[in-house]
C-alpha cells in the first residue's frame, strides 16, 4: 500500500448538495472520449451521490471528465453528506479490532449487515504498518478518515491517518516518539490523543497530552496539535489540570471531550485551542463509573452502577446542562457481578443499540431488554470498534 497515490482527491467535508449542475456539466463536456451522456445533469450527480465509493473509484479509468467530475470539491462534499445521511447505512462500516491467536488484527463489517441480516462477514484489512508485534489502537473516526496509533518496538509509536475507503493513507511526520520514563508512572504509558475536524479551517487535527513526571509525580503536562493543513506538530499552553482517565476522546460540536479523574468533562475547542469544562448530568455520584460517548451525533454519557446496569444520557442541546435526557437503561446480560453495555457503538433508526460485551457484538433493544448476539464469521474476540462512513476525502494536506 502506498502512502500518496497518483490521483488525488481533494479533502472538502462541509456537508451540502451541489448547487450549481451546470459546473458539473462543463466538466463533462471538457473530454471528447466519453460524450456527455444523454441525462440531465441533475439526475446524473443524484445517481453518482448514491454510489458507494468504490463504484465511484470505477470512473478514474474512463474519462479525464469523470475524474475530474468525482475528484472535484463540491462533489466530494455533497457524496459525504449523501453517504452520511443515508438512514439505511448502506455506506457505513464498523471496522473492528480482534485478537486472533493472540495477535491483534482489524476486521471490517458492513454496517448495514450487522442490523439487518442473519449472518455477517468480517474481512481482513491490511492497513498501514500492520505487523504482528505492533499493538495498534483506534484514536478517532472522523468523515471517513480513521486515526490511529501504532506501538512499535523500543517504545517507539507511531500515528496514521488512513481512509480504507479510497486506500490512502498518511503517517504523521516527527511522530516517532521516544517514549522516555518521564511519560510513565506506574509501568504505563499515560498520554491521551483525540482526532477532530474544524469545519472553519477546513483542517483535521489531532491533539496529543502528555502528562510529564518527575520521581514518579506529575510535574507538568505538554500539549501538542498537529494540522494536516500544515503538516506539522506544535506546541500550545500546558494543560493546567489533573490528569485525564483513560479511553478516546469524543469528538461532538467541534470540540474534543475526555474525562479527567474526577469525572469532570473536560473539553478542547478546535476552533480556539481554549480548555473548558462541561457540566455533566446532575445525577453523578461518586461511587458510579462513567463514560463517555457519541450517539446520533450528541455527546452521551453513560453512568455504570455496581456492576449490574447503565443509565444512558444525552445532551441534547450542546453546552446547557438542562438539556441532559436520560434516553434508556441497560442491565447486564451475564451474571450479576459482570459489566453492563459498553460502549453503545450506535442506536439505530428503530432504536436498537449496536454494542460489545464479553468480546462479542450485539444488538439490545431498549423496549423490552432483548438482547441478541450477532453471527459474524471470520471473526474474534472484539477489543474496540469504530464505525465510518465511506468517503473521498483524502488524508494528505490540501494541495495548492
Amino acid at each position: 500500500m502506498e502512502s500518496r497515490g497518483d490521483e488525488v482527491i481533494p479533502r472538502h467535508p462541509k456537508r451540502s448538495k451541489p448547487t450549481n449542475p451546470a459546473h458539473f456539466s462543463s466538466i463533462l463536456s471538457q473530454d471528447s472520449v466519453l460524450p456527455m451522456p444523454n441525462l440531465p445533469t441533475e439526475l446524473i450527480l443524484e445517481i453518482l451521490l448514491k454510489l458507494p465509493v468504490k463504484s465511484l473509484l470505477q470512473f478514474r479509468s474512463v474519462s479525464k471528465s469523470w475524474l475530474s467530475l468525482i475528484s472535484s470539491p463540491e462533489f466530494v462534499k455533497a457524496h459525504l453528506s449523501s453517504s452520511a445521511s443515508n438512514k439505511n447505512y448502506t455506506h457505513h462500516g464498523v471496522m473492528v479490532k480482534v485478537s486472533t491467536k493472540s495477535v491483534f488484527v482489524v476486521k471490517d463489517c458492513s454496517l448495514r449487515s450487522l442490523l439487518y441480516h442473519p449472518v455477517t462477514e468480517a474481512f481482513d484489512l491490511d492497513y498501514p504498518g500492520k505487523s504482528p508485534n505492533h499493538y495498534l489502537w483506534f484514536v478517532g473516526v472522523v468523515n471517513g478518515l480513521i486515526c490511529f496509533s501504532i506501538r512499535l518496538f523500543d517504545r517507539l509509536y507511531d500515528l496514521f491517518l488512513w481512509n480504507p475507503s479510497i486506500r490512502k493513507y498518511k503517517k504523521l511526520p516527527n511522530f516517532r516518539l521516544d517514549v522516555s520514563r518521564r511519560y510513565y508512572l506506574d509501568g504505563h504509558v499515560n498520554f491521551k490523543f483525540g482526532f477532530a475536524y474544524n469545519e472553519l479551517q477546513d483542517d483535521y487535527k489531532v491533539v496529543g497530552i502528555f502528562p510529564i513526571y518527575t520521581r514518579g509525580h506529575l510535574s507538568r503536562v505538554e500539549v501538542k496539535i498537529y494540522s494536516l493543513k500544515r503538516d506539522s506538530w506544535r506546541c500550545i499552553d500546558d494543560f493546567r489540570r489533573q490528569e485525564l482517565l483513560a479511553g478516546s476522546a469524543k469528538f461532538v460540536n467541534g470540540k474534543l471531550h475526555w474525562l479527567d479523574k474526577q469525572w469532570n468533562i473536560i473539553s478542547i475547542d478546535l476552533a480556539d485551542e481554549k480548555w473548558a469544562e462541561l457540566e455533566r448530568p446532575s445525577c453523578f455520584k461518586q461511587y458510579v463509573f462513567l463514560k463517555l460517548g457519541v450517539l446520533g451525533g450528541d455527546l452521551s454519557a453513560s453512568y455504570i452502577y455496581a456492576s449490574s446496569h447503565a443509565d444512558v444520557w444525552v445532551m441534547k442541546e450542546y453546552g446547557v446542562k438542562e438539556s441532559w435526557t436520560k434516553i434508556f437503561t441497560t442491565k447486564s446480560p451475564g451474571y450479576p457481578m459482570t459489566h453492563p453495555l459498553h460502549p453503545t457503538i450506535l442506536m439505530s433508526n428503530e432504536g436498537e443499540l449496536l454494542c460489545m460485551f464479553g468480546g462479542r457484538l450485539m444488538k439490545y433493544n431498549t423496549k423490552d431488554n432483548m438482547i441478541s448476539y450477532l453471527d459474524v464469521t471470520n471473526f474474534g474476540p472484539c477489543l474496540e470498534a469504530e464505525i465510518y462512513v465511506e468517503s473521498l476525502i483524502c488524508p494528505f494536506p490540501q494541495q495548492g
